[in-house]
């Protein structure tokens, strides 16, 4: 019988001398008690065997003979206090090829402990020394480590390939000359208070699709990034955007996080505390980055990163950085104390920051460029040493409910891009909001205060929105219209300007309604030479200089507007051209401006000026409404008749022109105007020029002085609905304020009320569409358009729609002959000839084309002229020497073939 426990001695009194040869003697599950002493040997595991240093730890070493010191291929096998030291060939000094191994209190140094099937447990170990890795976990080989320390590897600390599983529990890696911690493939790793530092890559590289979980971590004091995630090892070199001087001055498939960091610490990096790259997907929990090298976190290419309050401070770059097709969401983070922009997104990224805060900035807080979508709701931006928000080029900007305060340069800098800011508070900053671009920003209800400069200054050429909100204590002008812009400003209070309240600048032409303007030093209202626009309903008061100056040949209009409790209301230049209706003044000492009780005797009236120079000029009360005048009707009719097809649409639109062009004669005539809605209905399947009508529909009203501007706003059920509660309200405003002086075009209006889902998000939005039509009659035209037989569903959904939609447009499908002439204008358009014989053709391919659901109309016509453009050019192309009909001429044989 063989004895259950088992003695090794390499002298004296032992039953084995050797480790391999007690093995082979023991029984399954026997215990070897191992004398102290070095054994050189290669040992061999398969079944049920303990291992055990008799004499405690540090006192047993098996040194490898050749390959592995210890090879476990089966059973469960254990070795406690061994020393256990490989070769230098890089072969591992502990390998796992099956069963179950436990290493407790346990050092290997000399090579590596790898696990290839089978699973295996670390508890309380030292790896140290090791080639390419300490510990490797390959295949489908399962992992537990506690309490180790790997130390001192030329190459990775603990890595994980293939389809590995790890559990990592307090354990330390440290001095390895690669990663601390590396996982790719498929592999999945947990690590709870583990430790990574002193390494001379990354502390943890996670390659697409392996996905690790760090939780109570530390990684610091390695060579690059704390953490490199995604696609690649490198990412391309990130330059912060500075400023310059003032004067000078959006995916991949989306999935569940793959990485994610919780109650972790990353710090004293080379480089990037995070680095999120191609096809990653990194989710941080209550984690903090702070000195690193560079930026405190980029994602790059189609890298996904979601942060859940987690704070990026203390950096010398950039503290987030998003760049090419990323995207970043932030909820309650915080960014303070960078060397360079708070956060910087650029190229094709998208942005999302909710409650967060970012501060102390020595960059621009919060630069967009590009083609970004960035939005930051709830948020706090203060002491930027530059601009708090900047956003140029292609860009598109959402924020909300945010505060900006100590801002060096601009509060918030709008330079070409799209932007919506609602509800901000701008504070002590050097301006306060600055516009240029040329889509039409808006601003509903937001508060600038005490800036050092203007409080909101919309540049020349830039149309704007301006809803709602106050301007108070700005150290110049409240508003600053500059030339040629086209701003509307509703609902706006401007108090306590140390310039005037609202500067209109040469050739500038807003729109102003409900303006209240209080305590300015200087002018209530500016209108600089040769401006003019449109004031209504506006309240002017406690002005240091006269309410209302009007420059030479500037021509504002001013509509139901009231100056009361200021010293003088109007000064004008001699060749001033200002027109006043139904005005009001009240407690003013010497008041030359004309009221509603004087204009039935309106007259001349001089006045000394005090806006800069002295000067006097007419004041004339008039019922006129501005507006542009009619010569462009026939021009528009003419191109309204040009359109293929549509006969029953053309004569309605015409008819509904010419309607409108008596309405307008009336009011001006002093008659009421008759009973009419604007707002239509286009009913129609798609490509039957929709569209093209409402353009023409808006630049008719535009030419009737029915319209402001007559542009086109389209928009759809992705545009108007949000994603959840309390969004889709604010989302359709916006639209719809966009479309204010114009005509707003709700394509597949249906889709707001999807078939037998009354809860959708989309009631709310035409609720909201309702009320802003009825407050904004006069303002804007909507038009719902759709397939025939789901638009009276829409409009049967909601009361408000059914009296404001009371006339409806159908588009017919063309007929074959129609899809022929709208071929014949695309030719004619790109210079291009079509004979008859290739007309003919045409004519039988549209006639064999079945007209199912997927037929387009106009679209079917041009993708065919496509199709015959590229047929023409294969067939040129092999001509030796083709003359000019060659290359201007389509042949039948250029018309592609029907597919069935």
């Amino acid at each position: 019988m063989k004895r259950n426990a088992v003695r090794v001695a390499d002298r004296g009194w032992g039953t084995h001398r050797t480790v391999t040869a007690a093995v082979r003697a023991a029984d399954e599950g026997a215990v070897i008690h191992v004398q102290p002493g070095d054994y050189r040997e290669s040992v061999v595991l398969d079944r049920d065997i303990t291992l055990i240093a008799e004499k405690g730890p540090g006192t047993v070493r098996v040194v490898a003979a050749h390959g592995p010191a210890i090879t476990v291929r089966g059973g469960t096998c254990e070795l406690r206090d061994l020393t256990v030291q490989g070769t230098t060939d890089r072969e591992p000094a502990v390998l796992v090829r099956g069963g179950r191994a436990v290493l407790d209190h346990c050092a290997v140094s000399g090579g590596r402990v790898e696990i290839g099937r089978g699973t295996a447990e670390l508890r309380t170990c030292t790896v140290e020394n090791a080639e390419g890795s300490g510990v490797l976990v390959t295949g489908t080989a399962q992992v537990v480590v506690e309490d180790c320390v790997i130390r001192s590897t030329a190459g990775h600390g603990l890595t994980l390939s293939d389809a590995a599983r790890a559990e990592v529990r307090r354990t330390t890696v440290e001095r390895a000359t690669g990663c601390g911690i590396v996982l790719t493939g498929e592999s999945q790793g947990t690590f709870d208070a583990c430790t990574v530092r002193h390494v001379g890559d990354a502390g943890l590289l996670a390659q697409t699709p392996s996905r690790p979980l760090l939780r109570d971590c530390r990684l610091h004091d390695v060579r690059t990034q704390g953490v490199r995630a995604g696609n690649g090892a490198t990412a391309a070199a990130f330059v912060p955007a500075a400023e310059e001087e003032e004067e000078n001055a959006a995916a991949a498939e989306r999935g569940a996080p793959r990485t994610r960091l919780e109650t972790c610490e990353i710090f004293r990096t080379g480089s990037e505390g995070v680095l999120a790259g191609d096809a990653s997907r990194l989710r941080m929990d209550d984690c903090q980055i702070r000195e690193t090298g560079g930026a405190g976190v980029i994602a790059a290419g189609t890298g996904r990163v979601e942060m859940d309050r987690v704070r990026v401070v203390d950096v010398p770059g950039t503290g987030l950085a998003v760049v090419e097709d990323a995207e970043l969401r932030v909820r309650g983070g915080t960014v303070a104390r960078t060397g360079a922009n708070g956060v910087h997104a650029t190229d094709r990224c998208t942005v999302r920051l909710t409650e967060c805060e970012i501060s102390t900035t020595a960059y621009t807080a919060l630069h967009i460029s590009g083609n970004v979508r960035a939005e930051l709701r709830s948020c706090t931006v203060r002491d930027s040493a530059q601009h708090a928000v900047r956003v140029e080029g292609a860009a598109d900007f959402t924020a909300e409910d945010t505060r900006i305060e100590r801002a060096r340069m601009t509060g918030v800098d709008v330079k070409d891009a799209d932007a919506v800011l609602r509800g901000l508070v701008v504070a002590d900053t050097e301006t306060g909001i600055r516009l240029d671009s040329r889509h039409r920003p808006l601003l509903a209800d937001c508060e600038v205060l005490r800036p050092a400069r203007t409080g909101v200054e919309i540049a020349a050429g830039t149309s704007a929105l301006l809803v709602g909100g106050r301007i108070e204590g700005s150290g110049s002008a409240g508003v600053f219209l500059d030339e040629r812009s086209e701003a509307w400003i509703e609902d706006l209070t401007i108090s306590d300007a140390q310039g005037s309240g609202l500067v209109i600048w040469a050739g500038a032409r807003p729109r102003v309604r409900s303006l209240t303007i209080a305590g300015t030093t200087k002018n209530g209202v500016y209108a600089g030479d040769g401006s003019g626009g449109l004031l209504e309903d506006c309240a002017i008061s406690a002005t240091g200089y006269p309410a209302v100056y009007v420059g030479s040949k500037a021509a504002p209009l001013l509509r139901r507007c009231l100056v009361h409790d200021t010293d003088e209301d109007l000064s004008q230049a001699d060749d001033a051209a200002a027109r006043f209706e139904q005005c009001r003044t009240s407690g003013v000492t010497a008041s030359t401006l004309p009221t509603a009780d004087a204009e039935d005797t309106a007259g001349p009236a001089r006045t000394a000026g005090t806006a800069g120079i002295p000067s006097t000029g007419p004041g004339t009360a008039v019922t006129v409404r501005e507006g542009p005048v009619e010569d462009r009707l026939p021009e528009l009719l003419a191109e309204l008749g040009d359109l293929v097809g549509l006969e029953s649409v053309k004569r309605e639109v015409e008819s509904m022109a010419k309607l409108m062009q008596l309405v307008k004669r009336r009011q001006e005539a002093g008659l009421q105007p008759p009973p009419l809605s604007r707002h239509l209905v286009f009913a129609g399947n798609p490509g039957t020029g929709k569209t093209t009508v409402a353009r023409l529909y808006g630049r008719l009203l535009a030419a009737l002085g029915l319209l402001t501007d007559g542009h086109l706003v389209e928009a759809d059920r992705g545009a108007l609905v949000g994603e959840y509660v309390g969004h889709t309200a604010p989302r359709t405003t916006a639209v719809f304020k966009r479309a204010l002086g114009g005509v707003l075009f709700v394509d597949e209006a249906y889709s707001l009320v999807p078939a037998g889902q009354s809860t959708d998000f989309g009631q709310e939005a035409i609720s909201t569409l309702v009320k802003l039509m009825e407050d904004h009659r006069d303002d804007v035209v909507v038009i719902a358009a759709g397939y025939p037989q789901d638009m009276e569903r829409l409009i049967d959904s909601n009361p408000g729609l059914a009296s404001r939609f009371t006339r409806t447009l159908r588009f017919d499908d063309y007929s074959s002959h129609d899809l022929v002439r709208i071929v014949e204008h695309q030719a004619a358009r790109h210079e291009y000839r079509i004979g008859d014989d290739t007309a003919a053709a045409l004519l039988d391919h549209f006639g064999s084309i079945a007209r199912t659901e997927r037929f387009g109309n106009g679209r079917t016509a041009r993708q065919v002229f496509q199709q015959m453009t590229e047929q023409h050019a294969m067939r040129v192309a092999d001509l030796p020497d083709p003359d000019a009909d060659d290359l201007m001429v389509l042949l039948p044989v250029d018309v592609p073939a029907v597919v069935s």
